[in-house]
């Protein structure tokens, strides 16, 4: 496995937590590993929105999959990802009410 450089590394992570359900999925894994039947289910979307979402997170290399006998679960590639997610989430941010992300809009991933 070869080190992405500092910038695409943070680009690849800021393009991955630009999305909500990308968000929410990253922060469950934060919690534990778990299978995508589970995860669909907590996060109340289908298998098949979710499975695009993993395989994003899976490409910009921030989730892994694991095989359990005939099933996959899903964890953070990094340990290091969940103390980064905890500290980005409580990091104080100056946002105006009226303004909206250039971005904000644009879908896409990594």
């Amino acid at each position: 496995m070869t080190l992405a450089p500092d910038i695409e590394v943070l680009a690849r992570f800021g393009r991955a937590l630009a999305d909500p359900i990308r968000c929410r999925l990253l922060l469950a894994l934060r919690d534990a590993p778990a299978h995508p039947s589970d995860l669909a289910d907590a996060l109340g979307i289908s298998r098949t929105r979710l499975s695009n979402h993993l395989a994003c997170l899976r490409d910009c290399g921030l989730v892994v999959a694991v095989p359990v006998g005939r099933r996959t679960r899903y964890e953070l590639a990094d340990e290091r990802l969940g103390h980064a997610l905890d500290d980005l989430r409580t990091a104080v941010v100056a946002v105006d009410a009226d303004r909206n992300c250039p971005d904000a809009d644009a879908e896409g991933c990594c």
